[in-house]
């Protein structure tokens, strides 16, 4: 099993990396939240899960522990593979999906594509009890992160975008360390939608 793989950004898409280790082309299928931190042509280290089956082997790799653990949970609830666990990691920021898991919050839940109102109840159902075990961020944090979160969207709904587009803009752009304010969000979210 491969644990991890440490080598260079041969070329990156927003589904997968080809990372070159010594000569060896790995490709790895990757989250959005992964691909947010990689960079073309730079040395990365990104934890596996070595996905294993009688006619395939495929690589899912992670920037951070949490996302890795987070994922190898989802995939243990019936009906989610590691194709749909990769989405649904994408779909949210590992802390905002805990806290949606944690408290059964299905509306949360089913905005991430590819999950229906069922998955996400089951989802939610199979994994309160053992989201604990996972080393997130700490509620406070998740908390403090989801009013932002809020507040962002309500901000650029209120300027005339869509529900939708308003929360993709706004998760994207609070992963940046950098963005820490409503303020700052706000303006690079308008930033990121006037592109």
């Amino acid at each position: 099993m491969i644990a991890f793989l440490k080598g260079y950004i041969e070329e990156l898409f927003p589904d997968k990396a080809l990372l070159d280790v010594r000569g060896v082309g790995y490709r790895v299928e990757i989250s959005s939240q992964t691909f947010e931190q990689l960079n073309p042509e730079t040395e990365v280290k990104l934890l596996i899960y070595h996905h294993i089956t009688d006619s395939d082997q495929r690589l899912f790799g992670f920037y951070t522990q949490d996302e890795k653990e987070l994922f190898e949970k989802l995939i243990t609830v019936k009906g989610v593979g590691p194709k749909l666990g990769l989405t649904i990691v994408s779909g949210l920021p590992a802390g905002l999906l805990i806290k949606a898991i944690a408290n059964s919050d299905i509306a949360s839940l089913s905005r991430v594509p590819g999950i229906g109102k069922k998955t996400a109840e089951r989802i939610a159902l199979e994994l309160k009890d053992k989201i604990g075990e996972v080393s997130a961020t700490s509620v406070s944090e998740v908390q403090l992160s989801n009013s932002i979160t809020e507040e962002v969207i309500s901000a650029l709904e209120s300027l005339g975008f869509k529900k939708k587009e308003a929360e993709q803009a706004a998760v994207k752009v609070l992963q940046k360390d950098d963005v820490r304010t409503v303020p700052s969000a706000i303006k690079e979210a308008l930033a990121l939608l006037n592109r």
